[in-house]
């Protein structure tokens, strides 16, 4: 390995070294994303995902029917993002790389002229030379140039150049216009579906009629039921030659897939439309042929049932994949934040701007100028250069009031400028946006799985078989009951034996199980629910997430960040030594700016107060430490400084005061935190700091109990101010002065007692209580680590969606158990009718091809119940308080 010879390179020269394998292993670990063509049913979605499994490297594949996309955790170094392609096409269907999953943006480019190979060779070593390039492919026959850079290094405009001169002047080059191959394939789906629908129509409409309508009209009748060979009539002639190009050229797609599926030993709903297709056909061919070679053998053909079968599953594949265009409508509206073009400002040497040009916003290169003017949107993230403004930021942040910006504040992509015209500077472009990772996450949620998804996966593994032996046993059952003891007359229609009786019947079983709403039940409302909570500012990262939170019974609240504002102010200040003001603010400041939590920066930020200049230098803080949940300790100048609660001072032998602890529980009684100073082993004076409640943290606690869901607040901070904000917002059960560990063993503790337990939380400090929650939330405005560590994001750090995030996640839940109540009910109902159990005692038959018309029914109800989820509105709390 080259990490081997490194090693020993480093050793020849007498040096020791070591590799680091966890940080190695976290750089091969890659996470990429293939589209998936040609999956009908849960049963070809298993069989994708265990071949991906079955690659070496890789970690965990996971395939989603209802998006027809896999998402596959796998070692690089172990194997390629083209060796997965391969193991899907191999397993029988077709594979589009959507994301290799490496740290290196992407972009796919038109070609308008003449792209030989000469010109294509030429192209590809130009841009090959230029730095941050890593891949490029040319295909020639699309005109299409697709390349991997670094965006740091180079961008999207400089390639676009470099190729129209290498072209000397002969190719125009633009973005690709079908840069997003999953929207063209679904958009192509659509369209193929429906034209093969509208073919099948026209063959099978004059079926249908010459076998179901012209038969019982006089005249009609008399010239179908005339003899063209022996027996064989007009009738039969038309409608056999009318359902050929059905059966063969529009059904193709079905031969196709259950060829696929069977000779991978995973029979799907391809194999039982072809059995019960084909059983149908050519048992009437046979019956027609006969009619034509005898003179007194008379016919009954079934070509309606195959051609309106096929016809009838058609429509119902046209209309799911509509629907299921619709559940992703979330993350496109999403995208469509950014806006299409952006003023790009050119400068010369001296810094002045010399010109503006509009271009397209996916050509926009880091570090490049963007004006933004009023009303418009800002393209891309990047901080302000010039002028000031207000920025609405609600789409993105979930904050209503406009931010104020001026220079050296930062913007987001896709937010609105509201009044003056900024100049800022792109810093993050293309996937490295804030927009980008949030698509990215709603994306990957919806590739989740929901546990409950495992019981629709464990029955398609054998549903297919169990239905096409069921259906073998209703023929043969039905046929040896007619044949050995037979039928009254009446049972049996004038045109049937008791053979064909029998067989329709074998293939209204065969053709009315669908194993596909099944295994849409759970994906579709998953990926509605997700979209949904997105576009309000609820991050769901999954079905996992999901299907917990619908449990959850149980909310741990941090207090800081959570129930409170987050952002302390200094109210008061106690000293108890002769000194002045301001030198203490600086012995103070100097420790605590050290120091991330928010307290530590409310006191570095009053004690700028005491200093005119913006900047000031606070003297140099030595031996810093800082006990997460306690108060910091340095050395500053001639003194040792320690500020922090009063267990932290008993715990280093400073002896507190009276005074003082009167004075903290003074505090304490008004939801103040205390924060002693201790100077050389001495207690000098106590800080007082007041974080503002949440608007609707008591609505909101009061709304939850409602929901029967008990609440808890778990603090770092002292229990005065613990229980003043538990009474303040209507929690009971606190627990204070708690370091993270045992905030996560509270979590453990309520576990073990039977609860499903949700934590909120938003800082470093929450992460391992997140982490052991059985579903964690972080606050939006928190930390990156808690953000990460959580299972649901809050991005508009608003209280009000925990009751969101339950709420949605339990109406999702019972749009799943109704989903699962019908696809099973269908079948259990279904079936039997379908075998006949109703004809004894009723004449009561299903024909097969209404058999099939409820097939494809079953699997559109189930998607679009789901889809209602779209019309989700959020519970109003005021609606509570007011009863």
């Amino acid at each position: 390995m080259l990490e081997e010879k490194i090693r020993e390179t480093i050793e020849d020269v007498g040096f020791g070294a070591k590799l680091i394998d966890e940080e190695l292993k976290e750089k091969s670990i890659l996470v990429c994303r293939l589209h998936i063509k040609g999956m009908t049913c849960t049963s070809c979605a298993n069989t994708v995902e265990s071949a991906l499994q079955a690659v070496p490297g890789v970690q965990r594949a996971s395939v989603a029917l209802a998006i027809e996309e896999a998402e596959i955790r796998y070692n690089r170094r172990v194997v390629a993002a083209i060796q997965l392609v391969n193991a899907v096409e191999e397993s029988g269907f077709e594979a589009i790389l959507v994301t290799a999953g490496e740290d290196r943006s992407r972009i796919d480019l038109k070609v308008d002229g003449i792209l030989n190979e000469r010109s294509a060779m030429i192209v590809k070593s130009s841009v090959q030379a230029l730095p941050g390039v890593e891949d490029i492919k040319i295909d020639t026959e699309l005109q299409k140039i697709t390349i991997s850079y670094k965006p740091d290094q180079t961008g999207p405009r400089d390639l676009i150049e470099v190729i129209e001169s290498a072209g000397s002047g002969h190719i125009a080059v633009s973005i690709y216009p079908e840069a997003d191959g999953r929207e063209q394939h679904r958009n192509g789906e659509i369209t193929r579906y429906r034209q093969s629908f509208l073919w099948s129509l026209l063959f099978t409409i004059p079926v249908f009629l010459t076998s179901m309508v012209f038969m019982y009209i006089p005249g009609l009748k008399e010239g179908l039921d005339k003899k063209v060979v022996n027996m064989m009539s007009i009738g039969e002639l038309l409608r056999w030659i009318l359902s050929t190009p059905v059966q063969f050229v529009i059904g193709r797609k079905f031969y196709t897939g259950a060829y696929k599926a069977m000779c991978h030993g995973s029979p799907n709903m391809d194999v039982l439309i072809a059995l019960g297709t084909n059983t149908a056909y050519f048992y009437s061919v046979y019956s027609v042929l006969r009619a034509a070679t005898s003179e007194n053998y008379v016919s009954t053909d079934f070509f309606e049932t195959s051609s309106m079968l096929i016809s009838f599953i058609l429509l119902g594949k046209y209309l799911e994949i509509l629907a299921k265009g619709k559940t992703s409508e979330a993350i496109a509206k999403l995208m469509d934040l950014a806006p299409e073009t952006a003023t790009v400002l050119m400068y010369d040497k001296e810094g002045n701007v010399v010109s503006e040009k509009e271009i397209d916003s996916r050509l926009i290169q880091k570090n490049d100028v963007i004006k933004v003017i009023p009303g418009g949107k800002v393209a891309s993230d990047g901080f302000v250069i010039w002028g000031q403004s207000h920025v609405n930021e609600s789409m993105i942040t979930g904050e209503s009031r406009p931010v104020a910006k001026r220079k050296g504040d930062t913007v987001i992509g896709g937010t609105v400028n509201e009044n003056g015209v900024l100049h800022v500077r792109a810093t993050f472009v293309g996937s490295e946006s804030a927009l980008a990772q949030i698509v990215r996450l709603v994306e990957s949620a919806q590739m989740a799985k929901a546990p409950v998804q495992k019981f629709a996966d464990q029955i398609s593994k054998v549903f297919v078989p169990l239905v096409i032996l069921l259906s073998f046993l209703t023929w043969l059952t039905w046929f040896l009951a007619g044949r050995f003891h037979g039928y009254p007359s009446s049972w049996i229609p004038s045109s049937m034996d008791s053979f064909q009786l029998a067989l329709q019947f074998g293939i209204s079983v065969m053709v009315i199980a669908c194993p596909c709403a099944l295994g849409l039940a759970t994906p579709t409302a998953v990926m509605v629910a997700t979209g949904v909570g997105a576009s309000q500012g609820v991050l769901i990262k999954g079905g996992q997430a999901l299907e917990s939170a619908q449990k959850v019974d149980c909310i741990v609240f941090d207090k800081t960040g959570t129930l409170t504002i987050g952002k302390p102010i200094v109210v008061n200040t106690r000293l108890f030594k002769n000194m002045v003001l301001r030198e203490f603010y600086d012995y103070v400041a100097a420790a605590e700016v050290n120091s991330e939590h928010p307290l530590a920066k409310a006191i570095v930020e009053h004690a700028k107060n005491f200093h005119s200049e913006e900047t000031h230098i606070w003297p140099e803080a030595r031996d810093f430490i800082s006990v997460t949940g306690h108060g910091v300790k340095a050395k500053i100048s001639d003194k040792s400084v320690i500020v922090g609660n009063k267990s932290f001072m008993l715990s280093l032998d400073i002896d507190v005061p009276v005074e003082a602890s009167e004075i903290l529980m003074e505090e304490e009684e008004k939801a103040h935190t205390g924060i002693i100073v201790a100077m050389d082993q001495e207690i000098v004076g106590i800080i007082s700091v007041s974080d503002p409640i949440k608007p609707n943290a008591h609505e909101v606690i009061s709304y939850l109990k409602s929901m029967k869901v008990e609440c808890i607040m778990v603090t770092g901070d002292n229990w005065g101010t613990a229980k003043a904000i538990g009474k303040e917002v209507g929690i009971e059960n606190i627990i204070a002065e708690a370091k993270p560990e045992q905030k996560a063993e509270k979590v453990k503790e309520l576990q073990l007692s039977g609860k499903t337990v949700a934590m909120v939380g938003d800082g470093i400090n929450d992460s391992p209580a997140l982490v052991a929650a059985n579903v964690g939330m972080a606050i939006g405005a928190g930390t990156d680590v808690a953000i990460e560590a959580a299972d649901i994001v809050l991005m508009k750090s608003n209280l009000e969606d925990v009751i969101t995030a339950i709420d949605l996640s339990r109406k999702a839940f019972f749009r799943i158990r109704m989903n699962y109540v019908w696809a099973l009910g269908y079948n259990i109902i279904g079936i039997p009718i379908a075998a006949g159990v109703l004809f004894p005692s009723t004449r009561f038959r299903l024909p097969p091809w209404v058999a099939g018309a409820a097939m494809a029914a079953s699997s559109v109800s189930v998607v679009c119940w789901s889809l209602l989820l779209r019309y989700y509105k959020r519970p109003l709390i005021t609606q509570k308080r007011q009863t």
